[in-house]
């Protein structure tokens, strides 16, 4: 049983296949918004709505994860990466007790809102929920990433910093 099942729904379904079936409504939802209401309202919409609901969701899982901050963040972080490792290539520059920094140097999330010309939707539904995740780790993990492929970049550049265990 992975901590995230509940939020995969059918654990049986590929991250990627369920991210496929939330864009078969949200794209000609968003293109609809859009033709209404003007593009930059009806991503503003789209992008608080969005947001608030991985927010919702990732803080909801994380009260059920017993332990720590930090064993909270580690627990989804793990869970996240195997529904995940099929779907992104990784090349790992550091794994410590200070640190966990990687680069995501290739990406199915990526390329298929880019094909679909929504990478920003995709930045909303597959790359903001590492930073939901990471506030589970309340002031003991820490991200920054300053590039996505889903944005264009060569690479994804994750750099988790983790504060000195007492």
């Amino acid at each position: 049983m992975n901590v995230l099942d509940d939020y995969m729904v059918d654990p049986r379904l590929s991250l990627l296949d369920k991210t496929r079936i939330q864009a078969q409504v949200l794209v000609p939802m968003l293109r609809a918004l859009r033709a209404e209401l003007g593009q930059e309202k009806a991503d503003a919409i789209a992008r608080q709505a969005l947001r608030n609901w991985s927010k919702s969701l990732f803080a909801a899982i994380g009260e059920s994860v017993e332990g720590s901050a930090r064993r909270k963040w580690a627990t989804m972080h793990s869970a996240l990466a195997e529904v995940t490792e099929r779907e992104v290539t990784v090349e790992m520059r550091r794994h410590d007790e200070a640190a966990l920094e990687f680069d995501v140097t290739h990406c199915r999330f990526a390329e298929f809102f880019r094909a679909l010309g929504e990478p920003e939707l995709g930045a909303l539904l597959v790359c903001a929920t590492d930073f939901d995740i990471v506030a589970a780790g309340g002031s003991e993990v820490s991200l920054r990433r300053d590039q996505t492929l889903m944005q264009g970049a060569p690479s994804c550049t994750f750099r988790y910093a983790f504060a000195p265990r007492p």
